[in-house]
């Protein structure tokens, strides 16, 4: 599916190379600019990649925009987030959008929705099969184990929503604009990766293998043939067996349908309208995920909008550098021991170095991808639990 090429030039960390300047990313232009139609945000886990969706979301509907958002957390924060009670495969309207001022266009829409793997398995098998034929896969045991926890298959029907909910918007002119949260994995690459090997897998040998006896008349099954199933039965048992057998003489009829998508979607996320947005939080492991994702989505030839820094530490108060402070806290220290001022002053030179060593890894981070437009937001006092919240997470992006 993938038409990614293997790059000859070594990869490089955000720690490889000297410090340099990063150019700013523009989030009110990319959201108010109408050749935008989809937005990706992508990262490893834990950096802020669903309030971010959300809160990109929301300003862009707030400026204008039909948006949808599509989300793959399974914390379900972004439901409380926007005052929804429960988040499900249905897109739902996000009451309480306002004018947010400047450059504000009415007329926007939210809806917001949380992926549900399964239920989107499942349309996709009710819409390409017979009611009979469907009604034998969504019954099948290895059918229901494959579409509830087989590894990629989160991925796999993000995809699989992702082109649906386009190819509605494009009939139907509901959504000009869709956010997507991508899954929250384990590595920031299993979002492009996930698809092919799930098709991979349903295309491989030894699902050909179990399709043998179905495709082919009794004297095709050979005694080699017949070894093999032996030796399966005995490790897996003889139902197992039979009902993997089942599933894939069903599924197969089904299989090319959802290859085509998936690289109709593969295609989508190439397209001028995409825009991937990295999320990474300001330490060396999340920095240098991102520099992967930010080489791979070059190498598969994805439009790459920028890069977002979540929860950078903001600059303390005061034009004192760390060693000042740090040189005044021990002779105060010296002087007046358990001075309230000296610690203060050892805090203050404690947050510098902080804020000193994001930069430096920002820096460097840029001066490994010079091409890569760059926001940094800073870290919020307490959790986003509201519209106001997101709201506010969307001013930082755009630097309000």
């Amino acid at each position: 599916m993938s038409t990614r090429t293997t790059s000859s030039r070594p990869r490089v960390g955000p720690l490889a190379t000297s410090p340099g300047p990063a150019p700013e990313l523009d989030v009110d232009a990319l959201i108010d600019d109408p050749g935008t139609g989809i937005i990706v945000c992508c990262g490893s886990g834990g950096v802020g990649k669903t309030t971010t969706s959300a809160a990109l979301a929301l300003r862009a509907a707030e400026r204008g925009r039909k948006v949808v958002v599509l989300t793959i957390d399974p914390a379900r924060r972004l439901a409380q987030s926007m005052g929804i009670e429960r988040l499900d495969n249905v897109p739902r309207p996000v009451a309480g959008l306002r004018s947010n001022g400047k450059g504000n266009r009415r007329g926007g829409s939210l809806d917001a929705m949380m992926l549900d793997m399964k239920r989107t398995f499942d349309e996709v098998v009710e819409s390409q099969a017979t009611p009979e034929k469907a009604r034998q896969i969504l019954e099948n045991p290895f059918y229901i184990a494959l579409s509830s926890s087989f590894a990629g298959t989160q991925e796999y029907m993000a995809m699989e929503k992702l082109g649906q909910i386009h190819a509605a918007a494009q009939a139907e002119g509901t959504y000009d604009l869709i956010v997507v949260d991508t899954p929250p994995s384990r590595s920031a690459l299993d979002f492009l990766d996930a698809p092919e090997r799930l098709s991979s897998f349903l295309d491989g040998r030894f699902i050909r293998l179990l399709l043998t006896p179905a495709r082919g008349p009794a004297r095709m099954m050979t005694a080699g043939f017949g070894l093999i199933t032996g030796a399966l039965n005995k490790i897996l048992g003889t139902q197992v067996l039979r009902d993997m057998q089942t599933f894939v003489a069903a599924f197969d009829t089904l299989f090319g349908g959802f290859r085509q998508r998936a690289q109709k979607t593969f295609e989508l996320l190439q397209a001028d309208g995409t825009a991937f947005l990295v999320v990474a939080s300001p330490e060396p492991d999340a920095l240098r995920e991102a520099a992967y994702f930010v080489e791979r989505l070059s190498e598969d030839r994805m439009p790459l909008a920028g890069l977002i820094v979540n929860r950078a530490s903001p600059v303390p108060q005061g034009t004192l550098s760390a060693d000042e402070a740090m040189a005044a806290s021990v002779r105060l220290r010296k002087r007046e021991p358990g001075s309230l001022t000296a610690g203060l002053l050892r805090l203050h030179a404690d947050q510098t170095r902080v804020v000193e060593r994001e930069a430096l890894l920002r820096e460097r981070f840029a001066a490994a991808h010079p091409q890569v437009p760059t926001a940094v937001v800073p870290a919020l006092a307490g959790d986003v639990h509201d519209l106001a919240g997101l709201r506010r997470v969307g001013q930082l992006l755009s630097g309000d």
